[in-house]
């Protein structure tokens, strides 16, 4: 003999399910704090790269690889559920590489015409602008991707 559930009872139990899954979604999306900081050792780093003097190359990448390191433990371990790409999906994957790609052709669109224009250390103008648009774009990108995720059907895919 199978148990039998009410229609109500399985409509609440489904809610619960994504009450859930909200809740997971919303606590593994990268916090505010994080452009500005990745943002910021990025240029550091380039300027520490262009500035071409040994010792301060060395003291940037050093720095770098430490603060980028700190940064995305402090997310990871706040973080402990990850997003499964599944719950990302097709648009959300396509998201975040069209992100970064245009993060990249910022970058060195800006660097090379900061070069073109005679500007000095132009690599870094192109960090700075890659950073600053990374702060600004950064959290709507989060929310576009809570959306993404938090639209599927739970237990499905599209």
């Amino acid at each position: 003999m199978e148990p039998t559930i009410s229609p109500a009872a399985a409509a609440h139990a489904l809610a619960e399910i994504q009450t859930r899954r909200d809740q997971a979604v919303t606590a593994t999306l990268v916090p505010a704090w994080y452009w500005p900081a990745v943002g910021a050792l990025m240029v550091a780093f380039t300027a520490a790269v262009e500035s071409e003097r040994p010792w301060l190359v060395t003291v940037g990448s050093i720095a770098y690889a430490l603060g980028l390191t700190a940064v995305v433990l402090r997310v990871a371990l706040r973080h402990r559920a990850q997003v499964r790409n599944r719950l990302l999906g097709v648009r959300g994957v396509a998201a975040i590489a069209g992100y970064v790609l245009c993060l990249v052709a910022l970058g060195l669109v800006t660097g090379f015409t900061a070069e073109s224009a005679g500007l000095g250390w132009p690599a870094t103008v192109g960090a700075a602008t890659t950073a600053g648009a990374m702060t600004a774009t950064g959290q709507p990108l989060m929310r576009y991707l809570r959306a993404v995720m938090t639209a599927r059907p739970v237990g499905g895919g599209r």
